[in-house]
């Protein structure tokens, strides 16, 4: 459908800090197809301006007083779901909990503006999160709990140093808990896999952790010059773009800065291309 025909997108920015609403309000009013209807500076305030100004995204802080935002998103989600962006600072504890969100329901998860990332950078982000989510059917969405993850298998056979296949994954808007779905239910001897999830530095460590805990695969956030090998999923770090090189019969991952592909880094065009260019006919490509 053509965007002329759309309404602007309704947002309602949910923050105890008046800096970070004010700054959100200011730059999200500067896109045309998007319209800051209001703020809270707590869940109580926002649940009544949900109603009462028919938002069509909700961008939420998590650590707020009178009531945390993973709370208020589970009441949210069972009452009234609609798309939510969560927003949090780069800590291992704001980490966990944006993942722990993200897994209730959240879409997407962005990092508050911080000395290393600056507002201009978020608001172009968030903008294109905001477009991203507004659209998504959340009553689709509904799916039961995820079932408890299988026990790994026992085998008595080592797996390879080395291998000729290579899974690589990009994912961004619900990718989360699509790779979840996905990566729970690979053995422990698949091919190598590499994964772009588009998401804030630090928040890939936590993300990666969890999925180690629950996959019988290794998963683990890559490091510049970790080899690709069967039983092995490497995500790419936040802030840091991945690419697949080939030394001989080894491959292995170089994980470097460098600019922002389509807003992103890392980017999935920049993993897909360099697995183009060195996998070929070897590898499968998956876009979630």
């Amino acid at each position: 459908m053509n965007r002329a025909f759309k309404k602007n997108i309704r947002v309602l920015v949910v923050d105890d800090s008046a800096i970070v609403r004010k700054v959100f309000s200011e730059e999200l009013s500067k896109e045309r197809d998007i319209e800051v209807v209001g703020t809270a500076p707590d869940p109580y305030v926002a649940r009544d301006k949900i109603v009462r100004l028919k938002s069509d995204v909700v961008t939420l802080d998590i650590e707020m007083p009178r009531m945390d935002g993973i709370t208020f998103l589970k009441k949210l989600m069972r009452y009234y779901p609609l798309p939510v962006i969560i927003v949090s600072s780069l800590t291992p504890k704001g980490s966990q909990l944006a993942l722990e969100a993200l897994s209730l329901g959240a879409l997407e998860v962005i990092s508050k503006p911080s000395v290393s990332y600056s507002v201009g950078e978020m608001s172009v982000q968030l903008a294109d999160k905001i477009r991203a989510v507004a659209y998504v059917n959340m009553d689709a969405r509904k799916t039961a709990a995820a079932a408890e993850p299988r026990k790994a298998r026992i085998s008595s056979k080592a797996l390879a140093q080395t291998t000729n296949k290579i899974i690589a994954i990009g994912a961004s808007t619900g990718g989360t808990e699509a790779l979840r779905v996905v990566l729970t239910s690979m053995p422990m001897n698949a091919p190598g896999i590499l994964v772009v999830q588009h998401m804030p530095a630090q928040f890939t460590t936590s993300f990666a952790n969890r999925l180690n805990s629950l996959c019988e695969m290794t998963v683990r956030e890559a490091q510049d010059g970790d080899s690709v090998i069967n039983g092995t999923v490497l995500i790419a770090p936040g802030n840091y773009h991945m690419l697949l090189r080939r030394s001989g019969a080894r491959y292995y991952v170089n994980v470097k800065q460098g600019p922002l592909v389509h807003h992103q880094r890392p980017s999935a065009d920049v993993l897909f291309d360099s697995v183009a260019d060195y996998a070929g006919t070897n590898a499968v490509g998956v876009i979630l």
